[in-house]
């Protein structure tokens, strides 16, 4: 049976920087995913056009157009690249100029020529939640992030928060603070009894 081994990591990307190669319809799509997860990412996009909504969305963060064909000077300083155009030999250059310079590279809709996919993200507050469909399917795990953003209640965010502050009152070390708290959450997932 076939499983999923990627493994979940949540970036700072006010601490990275990420450039898009492209400016059509999928690399603003990038750009909407990138800003509502993270609205402080610093954004580089390079293509000879951008659409009136990217330029439009480009302003409501820290994001950068460049109006120019892709060439490798533009990796200098990303730490992770997204190529989106509509011609895959460029996808492709790019592709094998992130894996010389060792840079986390994601073609769209290309897996073969991806580090990392971009999948369905759930935010309520502090807690983020990610979904991933290995990608083979993008449109389900939308779907799931429909579904996870109704049934995760609103105030999941004041739970964090309360118990992020009955986490400092705790005394003894680390692993009786951890015994502690999940003692103390057991009930957050106890199932019902018939």
């Amino acid at each position: 049976m076939e499983r999923n081994n990627l493994y979940p990591v949540f970036l700072k990307l006010n601490k990275l920087n990420v450039l898009i190669v492209g400016g059509g319809f999928v690399a603003e799509e990038k750009l909407k995913f990138l800003l509502k997860s993270s609205p402080d990412a610093h954004v580089i996009m390079v293509s000879p056009m951008f659409r009136e909504g990217t330029k439009e969305l480009a302003k409501t963060g820290n994001v950068t157009l460049i109006e120019d064909r892709y060439h490798k000077r533009y990796l200098k300083g990303s730490q992770i690249v997204i190529a989106t155009t509509d011609i895959p030999e460029v996808n492709f250059k790019v592709y094998k100029h992130c894996r010389k310079k060792r840079k986390l590279v994601n073609v769209a809709d290309n897996p073969p020529y991806c580090d990392f996919y971009m999948g369905g993200i759930v935010t309520k507050g502090n807690v983020k939640v990610a979904i991933s469909t290995n990608g083979k399917s993008p449109t389900t795990a939308k779907r799931l992030r429909q579904f996870f953003e109704d049934v995760i209640p609103e105030n999941v965010d004041d739970l964090v928060k309360n118990l992020n502050e009955y986490r400092k009152t705790i005394q003894g070390d680390f692993e009786q603070k951890v015994e502690t708290l999940n003692e103390f959450t057991k009930g957050l997932i106890a199932k019902k009894e018939d």
